[in-house]
């Protein structure tokens, strides 16, 4: 529990949640009005707002309806963005409101909306008070959302050296309340599905301290969150594996601050000889890392260059290229073999064809581990 008296989640913890909560509400064809609104605190950059992103994926992969998502970032709105224009009706007699483009939504019965109203609690009060009715009521004046609309707010703690302001407690018990914590383990998992570069998973294996920045105040601009290491894995990504990463320290420093990028690249430069993992899975000779860490990035470098193959329809991984991987790996210590293995194995088609492979299967009978494995699988094909 937090500060607060709310339960602490990571992105996926809380995505786990809401999930579970909404797919059984719809399944069961229960009123989604019926459902408290959520409110998600937590300091900038831990993933808020990318939580409502995965759990659209979550409702669309656990039920047969299309969701769509109206991302409303509260800071940049005024009382007339959500309220509507006044004009005069037809007969000049009254005023009426035109309809704000949040509550156009499709209201058929096959869709679910989400409407996140993120930067809640930076907002200027006069649009709080129209967004609390939103959450509240499911409305605002005569604009109505649709019964198929799930309403969720974000925003950030008074703690949080940024713009907040203190929610009335009167407000708060009308609504559930979730604090999202950073965690690297949760994210790492996120990160390599999603083409973060290797070095920034492999960097931030070795040194979780240097993960999230809880020591930031006010008058830093730039500091190491999630979202910040993102920007970092987006640069590494468009410059390409043969820019000198020396040469980055500006650009990465004006991303999560000059500690966390000096740090960073004296790590790279550390590890600047890591073998091609293409080399790996087409069998070819190649060196091998010396160090431990080195040999962690080497591990989220072959999971993530297996997850992009495996999206690529006409290139997927053969069998032949995993038995070269496994081969590979018998050199692993058996604890980085295995967390080899684990990152393979959360990708259903690759662990079908490691089952193929006379190593892998040998390997897990050596351990015992065919049962452990066989159970992550199937856990796997019901999570996002």
């Amino acid at each position: 529990m937090s500060e607060n008296n709310i339960p602490e989640v990571t992105v996926s913890g809380l995505v786990q949640e809401l999930g579970d909560l909404y797919t059984k509400a719809i399944q069961g064809g229960w009123p989604l009005t019926m459902l408290p609104t959520p409110f998600v605190w937590g300091p900038p950059g831990v993933g808020k707002s990318d939580g409502a992103k995965q759990l659209k994926v979550y409702i669309e992969k656990h039920t047969s309806k299309k969701v769509v998502v109206t991302d409303v970032r509260l800071l940049l709105f005024s009382p007339i963005d959500l309220r509507g224009i006044p004009v005069a009706n037809q007969e000049k007699t009254f005023a009426e409101w035109l309809k704000p483009k949040i509550f156009d939504m499709d209201s058929s019965e096959d869709v679910i909306n989400i409407l996140f109203l993120d930067e809640l609690t930076a907002a200027p009060p006069a649009v709080q008070a129209a967004a609390y009715q939103l959450t509240l009521d499911r409305r605002i004046g005569e604009h109505e959302l649709p019964d198929n609309c799930l309403v969720i707010g974000a925003g950030n703690r008074t703690t949080d050296h940024s713009v907040a302001y203190r929610m009335p407690n009167a407000l708060a018990n009308r609504m559930q309340h979730y604090e999202v914590c950073p965690d690297f383990d949760s994210w790492s998992k996120w990160a390599m599905q999603n083409e973060v570069h290797p070095l920034v998973l492999g960097f931030l294996a070795f040194d979780n301290s240097k993960f999230y920045d809880s020591k930031a105040d006010a008058d830093r601009l730039a500091y190491a969150t999630p979202r910040s290491w993102m920007f970092v894995s987006n640069i590494l990504n468009i410059l390409g594996a043969k820019q000198d990463i020396s040469q980055l320290y500006t650009k990465i420093s004006s991303c999560v601050g000059a500690d966390a990028a000096l740090a960073f690249i004296t790590w790279c430069r550390n590890h600047e000889e890591l073998p091609d993992v293409r080399d790996i899975f087409s069998g070819r000779r190649t060196k091998f890392p010396m160090t431990m860490d080195a040999l962690y990035a080497l591990i989220m470098s072959m999971a993530a260059y297996a997850e992009n193959r495996e999206k690529i329809k006409g290139n997927e991984l053969t069998v032949t290229e995993l038995e070269n991987a496994v081969i590979y790996a018998s050199r692993f210590p058996a604890d980085y073999r295995a967390c080899l293995y684990q990152s393979l194995c959360r990708m259903s088609s690759v662990f079908d064809k490691l089952m193929q492979v006379p190593g892998f299967r040998q390997w897990l009978k050596e351990y015992d581990l065919m049962d452990q494995f066989m159970l992550m699988h199937n856990a796997h094909i019901v999570e996002v």
